[in-house]
């Protein structure tokens, strides 16, 4: 029996969240959640920390990820739940995807600093040092007085119109879902409907998506539109895919909070049936 609301996708330090796995654990104890699951951008680093925080609390831990994906020329992210952290496929893919977007994040900072007076330095001072990215450009940049947050850096000069930002490398949407299915856990598109219902994935792309492993989406989140929702759970329908919805929290990072969506425990319990890589903890 579940006793407080499942939230299936935050962040930590290890990626772009500020705090630390052991602050997120309790944060999200302090919440009262009976489920957390800590999903960083393209690292488990934080797996082990979390668990340890939790030992003895009650709170239930889903180990996962968000993995970088793209379909065509957009970014997509893929939540996996429940995997084998050592499959050989996911720790290369998260590798060179991390030292992309490492390569990346320097190459913009570089142009950032000829108009701007931040430097890769006090981008690492902003970062855990294992998954660097866009967000601790933001927060470097917030350091400087540059910008008041990170929403007005994204929204402003990190914004991929405003002539700093550069895409890195990433595998395939279906590439990712297909890699984490193998490793044993359950791939869920995390966040598909940002843009609105016309930005959805497509249907034929989604069933190729099924076809290879594919498990559920993620509707209830802040930035997912109405409508955008509104066709995700009609091809949740007619794929029987599991429906989700999580904060998507990245600590003082982004407004989100702690359980402002949440995912039902009949869902949890479908997301666990399709794994074979690691169980959830309940500590």
């Amino acid at each position: 029996m579940t006793r407080g609301p499942i939230d299936l996708h935050t962040h930590s330090s290890v990626s772009d969240g500020t705090e630390t796995p052991t602050q997120l654990i309790r944060a999200a104890i302090e919440a009262g959640l009976d489920t957390v699951a800590i999903t960083d951008h393209d690292s488990t680093a934080g797996w082990d920390e979390a668990l340890t925080a939790a030992a003895g609390s009650g709170l239930q831990v889903i180990r996962g990820i968000e993995l970088s994906t793209r379909h065509e020329w957009r970014s997509v992210h893929v939540l996996g739940y429940l995997f084998d952290p050592n499959d050989t496929a996911i720790v290369r893919e998260t590798a060179r995807t991390r030292d992309d977007r490492l390569n990346r994040a320097e190459r913009m900072v570089a142009r950032l600093s000829e108009d701007y007076d931040v430097t890769w330095d006090d981008v690492l001072a902003q970062s855990g040092g294992v998954s660097i990215g866009r967000p601790h450009i933001a927060d470097a940049l917030v350091a400087r007085g540059i910008v008041p947050n990170r929403s007005a850096a994204f929204e402003s000069i990190l914004h991929f119109s405003g002539g700093y930002y550069l895409p890195h490398e990433a595998p395939t949407v279906l590439d990712g879902v297909r890699m984490i299915a193998e490793a044993g856990g359950a791939p869920v598109l995390a966040h598909p409907a940002t843009r609105g219902r016309e930005a959805v994935v497509d249907g034929e792309s989604l069933a190729r998506l099924v076809e290879a492993g594919l498990v559920g989406l993620e509707v209830g989140h802040r930035e997912n539109t109405p409508d955008g929702q509104a066709r995700l759970l009609e091809l949740a329908a007619q794929y029987d895919l599991v429906v989700t919805g999580s904060s998507d929290y990245h600590g003082e990072g982004k407004p989100n909070r702690l359980a402002e969506n949440t995912t039902t425990p009949e869902a949890l319990e479908r997301l666990v049936a399709a794994t074979r890589g690691v169980p959830p903890v309940r500590a």
